[in-house]
């Protein structure tokens, strides 16, 4: 599979030694994500043993000279533990009311068990409209990284009780909110534990062959492809969120690697260097802060095809996308919204925010500059997307 492997040859084995070992060194910002088959039961209560022996491990990193981060699920699934019932809730509504009751106590929980080590933590409750407002964003930052210089530890999760419903669910399980905090801080890596060993050749739930995949060089369509559904039952998240959470930690410099949750130590171990889980290894020219918001600050509208010529302009030649270059236009964006530019394949070549609304950038499709005006009665813009609010992926 072009972009992984699975061998873990000598040569495999000091790509992710090295990787590893210029992540952690120093005082390295890591950012840890759980999901809910990490914190709860199959009946749907916190599993306290495990939320303690987090805790213990995130303090140990603390007390080593790092800055740990945890991004953390489980407020629904606490709800429903508190309240006595153990399915989830079809509706918004509900979903928001649960999580508002189980928020204070998952918070409790962690006080709890972080305070026996003598931690600090402080509950950051985060939505998407956080990442796609700039100030907000910037904000969020500074907040973080904050309290990270004051030596406590952050737990984060999404804001269910206030999420609309275009927006729920668009971290993904918090896998994608993960990726975004690790942009937010600069962080040396992220890590994803789940109840898979990594990233597999197949499903291993059904393919009895299937390989787990120790390395991860480029995310390619084929790579992507692996993706499955959605997770267990307790979780919204798949495989497919978490390698969308692979591509904005590598885009932005971020080594990503993808664990089980159990058992314990299991962290420790990655972090010495063994191969476990599945490792994502960063991009080698990352994107600078402005450019990881305008590429995944916000859920794309829609998209804009592009022909080859675009494609060889936007990559090689740091241009701007022209009106020329377009073949059709998919969805319905307003003028500012963020947009995926995609080759006649549906490849994502880049993202940017759009200059026209959808039915104008549909009228240019295909026509020269100097034609704007005769077609849309005034002139703007001479670019659909400027090189300056556009990123190539």
């Amino acid at each position: 599979m072009a972009g992984a492997t699975g061998d873990t040859s000598g040569e495999e084995r000091k790509i992710r030694a090295k990787i590893i070992r210029e992540a952690v060194s120093g005082q390295a910002r890591i950012v840890i994500k759980v999901g809910s088959s990490t914190l709860t039961h199959a009946s749907g209560r916190l599993n306290l043993e495990r939320m303690s022996a987090l805790a213990r491990e995130l303090a140990d990193l603390a007390a080593a000279g790092h800055r740990p981060l945890l991004v953390t699920s489980g407020a629904v699934a606490a709800g429903l533990g508190r309240l006595g019932r153990s399915a989830r809730p079809a509706g918004l509504p509900e979903r928001q009311a649960i999580a508002a009751v189980g928020q204070g106590l998952l918070m409790q929980t962690y006080a709890k068990f972080f305070g026996e080590h003598d931690r600090v933590v402080a509950q950051v409750l985060l939505t998407r409209d956080d990442a796609s407002d700039r100030r907000r964003y910037l904000n969020a930052r500074h907040t973080l990284l904050t309290l990270l210089a004051l030596d406590v530890i952050p737990v984060i999760n999404e804001n269910d009780t206030v999420a609309t419903e275009e927006l729920q669910g668009q971290f993904g399980e918090n896998d994608t909110l993960a990726a975004m905090v690790a942009g937010l801080v600069g962080a040396d890596l992220l890590v994803l534990m789940t109840d898979v060993e990594g990233l597999f050749s197949a499903d291993p739930r059904h393919d009895s062959s299937a390989e787990r995949i120790s390395l991860v060089k480029e995310i390619t369509p084929e790579v992507a492809a692996q993706a499955g559904g959605a997770g267990s039952a307790a979780g919204r998240g798949g495989m497919r969120t978490k390698i969308e959470a692979a591509r904005i930690a590598t885009s932005s410099g971020c080594p990503m690697a993808l664990i089980a949750h159990s058992p314990v130590g299991l962290l420790r171990r990655l972090l010495d260097g063994e191969d476990v889980g599945t490792l994502f290894q960063p991009r080698a020219r990352s994107l600078q802060a402005r450019d990881q918001w305008i590429a995944f600050g916000q859920v794309p509208a829609g998209e804009i095809v592009v022909d080859y010529g675009a494609v060889r302009a936007l990559r090689e030649g740091g241009k701007s996308l022209l009106p020329s270059g377009v073949t059709s236009v998919n969805g319905q964006f307003n003028q500012g919204d963020l947009v995926r530019v995609v080759d006649r394949e549906g490849r994502e070549v880049a993202r940017g925010l759009v200059n026209y609304d959808h039915a104008d950038a549909a009228k240019l499709a295909g026509h020269k500059t100097s034609e704007i005006e005769g077609l849309l009665g005034s002139k703007g813009y001479d670019e659909i997307i400027h090189r300056d609010n556009l990123v190539c992926l």
